[in-house]
């Protein structure tokens, strides 16, 4: 469990990992992903970047909750930076809104917590909108700017060209900085894009064991998937253009042999499965 009072400075080898809600995050998968990392880590907010720097208020809008008696409280957008532990690994865990204000600034004051942590690796969350069939295994691309990472790990170059996001921007940025840096983009299927969408969630984290020592403890999450899938096939069950359509996208991705159907992947999965066996 993360203690009240420790410090960025005080952590050991630990992995950041980062994800903004908005434009980066279809069916909100990533902060999905990175809040289930946050309950299982018991992490503690140790910082929070100024909102009234980074964010318009008009279209980022203060909340108010009442949690208990009645009590109002109002709840400003802010990016917040945690600390965790999981399986004895230090975790650093930022998310909030993707800014609206002082992009440059706002990566700046980042990376400047990224070099108080010093993390060992830098994993930066992110979901898109695809054609990809729900039916299917969620596609989730790892790509990475440094070369003699991506070869260790199998990962891809990044080709992206086009508009970005604060995740993109971030990620370019700690590769600039000298941090080792591995992108994760879930394709949530845009059809059925409505957050949550867990399973692109479940195969964030499945792709984040893949990647690091950690142990993931999926939780009800599955369970969430199932629900998830019986309600998707209800509806698609009600709409027949929305039927025959998903049929074309399952057949292009037949065709085009995913790599999350291949045999590597069915062993990952498996390998997955023991070390959560191996943690009970």
């Amino acid at each position: 469990m993360a203690e009240p009072h420790r410090s960025l400075r005080d952590l050991h080898d630990p992995i950041a990992i980062l994800a903004f809600s908005g434009w980066n995050d279809a069916g909100s998968a990533a902060t999905d992903a990175l809040g289930h990392l946050l309950d299982l880590s018991s992490a503690t907010s140790v910082f929070s970047l100024d909102s009234d720097d980074f964010y318009d208020f008009q279209v980022h809008r203060p909340t108010v909750r009442r949690p208990r008696g009645g009590q109002r409280m109002i709840e400003w957008p802010s990016t917040d930076v945690w600390i965790g532990e999981l399986g004895g690994r230090d975790l650093v865990l930022i998310t909030g809104p993707e800014p609206n204000l002082r992009w440059r600034s706002y990566v700046t004051s980042l990376l400047s917590v990224l070099r108080s942590a010093r993390p060992s690796l830098v994993l930066c969350l992110g979901a898109l909108l695809a054609d990809n069939a729900h039916t299917r295994p969620v596609p989730v691309t790892r790509t990475s700017a440094n070369a003699q990472l991506a070869e260790r790990l199998g990962l891809d170059a990044p080709t992206y060209e086009g508009p970005t996001g604060m995740t993109g921007i971030v990620a370019d940025h700690c590769h600039d900085a000298g941090f080792d840096t591995i992108s994760l983009w879930a394709a949530v299927p845009h059809y059925v894009a409505q957050p949550p969408h867990p399973r692109a969630t479940q195969a964030l984290l499945a792709k984040i064991e893949d990647l690091t020592d950690l142990t993931i403890d999926l939780g009800d999450l599955p369970e969430l998937v199932r629900a998830w899938d019986r309600g998707v096939a209800e509806l698609i069950n009600d709409d027949p253009e929305l039927a025959s359509y998903v049929a074309s996208l399952e057949a292009d991705q037949d065709e085009a042999d995913l790599p999350e159907a291949s045999g590597d992947a069915i062993a990952a999965e498996f390998q997955r499965y023991l070390r959560r066996r191996g943690g009970q």
